[in-house]
C-alpha cells in the first residue's frame, strides 16, 4: 500500500489555490463586449425598397423600430450599438448604425439611410462647473450669510410693522 504524507497533500491544496487565484485574477482583465439595440441584418435591411414598401411591410420585415420621430410618424429609427469594456473601465462604442426609413405622407417608404459612429457629436463639458446666472457667493457666504436676517421685513419673517388698519385690535 502506498502512504501519503500530510505535505504532499497540503502542497496539492496550495497548488490549487494557487491556480484558482491566478485564473480569477486573469480573468478580471478580459474585454468585455456588449451590444445594445437592434440586431442589424444585411439582408433584411436590403429588402426593404423606397417606393415598394409601406410601414406595415417594413414592420413585419424590420420589426418595430428603436424609436418614431417626434415631430410626425415620417421617420422610423433602428438603432445598433457594440461596446467594448475593459474589466471595470467605462464601456466605449466601437460600432453604431443607425438604420433610418423615411415615409412619405401616404406611408410608402421615401428612402433608407444608415449613420455610423462617425455622425456621433461628441459633447466635452467645459470644466468641473455649471455656469449659472445669478449671484456669486462662496461656501461661508452660502453658511453664514443669513446670521441677522431673521425677522427682517420681506424675508418672510412677523418684521415690525404696527397694526392700524381696521380689524379688532386696530382702533
Amino acid at each position: 500500500m502506498r502512504q501519503f504524507s500530510r505535505h504532499s497533500s497540503s502542497g496539492r491544496i496550495l497548488l490549487a489555490i494557487g491556480l484558482s487565484a491566478l485564473v480569477l485574477g486573469a480573468s478580471g482583465c478580459t474585454r468585455v463586449r456588449t451590444h445594445q439595440g437592434y440586431s442589424i441584418d444585411k439582408l433584411l435591411v436590403d429588402s426593404v425598397q423606397p417606393g415598394i414598401d409601406n410601414r406595415a411591410s417594413v414592420e413585419g420585415t424590420l420589426g418595430r423600430p428603436s424609436f418614431i420621430s417626434q415631430f410626425g410618424e415620417q421617420d422610423w429609427y433602428y438603432v445598433s450599438r457594440e461596446m467594448r469594456a475593459l474589466a471595470f473601465s467605462n464601456p466605449k462604442p466601437v460600432e453604431q448604425t443607425v438604420l433610418r426609413v423615411r415615409f412619405d405622407p401616404a406611408g410608402n417608404v421615401a428612402a433608407v439611410d444608415r449613420m455610423g459612429l462617425d455622425q456621433v457629436a461628441h459633447i466635452s463639458p467645459m470644466g468641473d462647473k455649471t455656469p449659472t446666472l445669478g449671484r456669486n457667493r462662496s461656501l461661508f457666504d452660502e453658511i453664514f450669510g443669513n446670521i441677522g436676517a431673521v425677522g427682517a421685513g420681506g424675508m418672510g419673517g412677523a418684521g415690525g410693522g404696527s397694526n392700524t388698519g381696521g380689524g379688532p385690535n386696530g382702533s
